[in-house]
């Protein structure tokens, strides 16, 4: 097997493995669903199976099917979320055995295909990065049904470096054009395609994410109770949910606790806030004089090396990440204090822009110029328009395999059960030029 075979077959293992790991628990757990936005976990378990079968051994491989009789149940647009566990899934240890015979004709596959095959599946070894990065995205998504499960023990913690004490402080990035965008990346997704030039006023935007003490002045000044800081849309939302804090937020005895995975502690003053929506995001940069970036000011702040005038894979090169540059693939389960990746700082000084907290961005999902969709609509298609705000940057449960500068997340702005925060943005004054 080739060098390129060999690192593709160790991410589809190690992918394989994280995928067992969070549902090696009792079979009620897999069962029950935790939480109506959710799946049970036995579902995602044999639908990441169900796609690698579709994709890998069916429409690149050209091998007979194995289980078409399950591929409507398992088929996400099919059955909304809330149905589900009303289907008849397969049980935890037949959706394991099924999976494995799965992977083990997958490696088969690779080990025969070439890899420079102009076929748009098979170049590159494409379709191996599609059901690759679809299996970290459910176990990311899995993870959340886990916090959202509410059950202690259930997910290991980690170490984290420290953070540094700075105050909120914003970083400037200059007017001109840059690059959005790839048409290089081999494994990016359609909607990360092509790229395109844009012209972008110079902006501020912040150095950190927004941080937890940052956040809870905004609650504890009322920020929950004044219209003024929401859009229509987000106050009606607010007010018929009652929504007055984070997700897993609870105050007791006058301070401010959240529960992770189970375990009630204080809410860490200097970590990234996660579990916020879109319009609590939206809400808090009004509130403070700021405005949410566009995803084109995002990624330039990311990227963008005005040195040399070229867009970088990551904020601090083209170099996979590494310990030191970002908090990614579930090391802990929470974000980092911010400022604890000097080393992952961007070219205009943004730092934890990849990893920590998906981030909310102003824009709405919507195609590049000159998209075309690939290799099926309901990737991304389906969801463009004026229902969907846009993600960057991955969180600390995103497996670097399934990130980078271009990488495009999308949400309803409602959601908050995923593991997303925010920064702010502002223009540049005339007194600032």
């Amino acid at each position: 097997m080739s060098g390129v075979k060999a690192r593709i077959a160790a991410e589809l293992v190690a992918g394989r493995g994280r995928s067992l790991r969070y549902t090696d628990v009792d079979d009620e757990t897999l069962l029950r669903q935790h939480s109506p936005l959710m799946s049970p976990l036995v579902w995602d378990l044999a639908h990441v199976g169900n796609y690698e079968e579709q994709w890998v051994l069916r429409r690149a491989g050209g091998l007979a099917a194995l289980r078409p009789d399950i591929d409507a149940m398992y088929d996400a647009f099919a059955h909304p979320r809330a149905e589900r566990p009303a289907l008849p899934l397969l049980p935890p240890a037949e959706a394991r055995r099924y999976i494995a015979g799965v992977r083990d004709r997958t490696l088969d596959v690779l080990d025969h295909m070439d890899l420079s095959d102009p076929h748009p599946l098979r170049a590159d070894g494409y379709v191996f990065g599609l059901v690759l990065q679809h299996e970290q995205q459910h176990a990311e998504t899995m993870l959340a049904t886990l916090q959202l499960s509410r059950l202690p023990g259930l997910v290991r913690d980690g170490a984290l470096p420290s953070g540094r004490a700075r105050g909120h402080d914003q970083v400037l990035v200059p007017a001109g054009p840059c690059e959005i965008g790839t048409s290089a990346s081999a494994w990016a997704y359609d909607n990360e395609r092509p790229a395109h030039q844009v012209d972008l006023p110079a902006f501020w935007i912040d150095r950190f994410p927004v941080t937890n003490e940052a956040y809870e002045e905004f609650v504890e000044h009322g920020g929950y109770d004044d219209p003024r800081w929401w859009t229509v849309d987000g106050w009606r939302w607010r007010c018929a949910r009652r929504v007055a804090a984070p997700l897993f937020w609870i105050k007791d005895g006058g301070r401010w606790w959240r529960l992770r995975f189970g375990r009630h502690e204080p809410v860490p003053p200097r970590e990234p806030v996660q579990h916020v929506s879109w319009y609590e995001a939206d809400a808090y940069a009004r509130w403070a004089g700021r405005r949410l970036p566009t995803e084109a000011e995002w990624e330039k702040a990311c990227a963008f090396d005005p040195r040399t005038g070229q867009a970088l894979r990551y904020p601090w090169g083209d170099g996979d990440p590494g310990p030191r540059q970002a908090n990614l693939g579930h090391r802990a389960s929470r974000p980092a204090p911010a400022g604890a990746f000097p080393a992952g700082a961007s070219p205009c000084g943004a730092e934890q822009m990849i990893g920590d907290v998906w981030e909310w961005t102003a824009s709405w999902f919507a195609p590049y110029p000159g998209f075309t969709g690939f290799p099926y609509r309901e990737y991304s298609e389906v969801f463009f328009g004026r229902t969907h705000r846009v993600l960057r940057g991955g969180s600390w449960a995103t497996h670097p395999a399934a990130v980078r500068a271009t990488f495009r997340n999308w949400d309803l702005p409602v959601r908050r059960q995923i593991f997303a925060g925010f920064r702010c943005a502002r223009d540049v004054t005339r007194d600032e030029l």
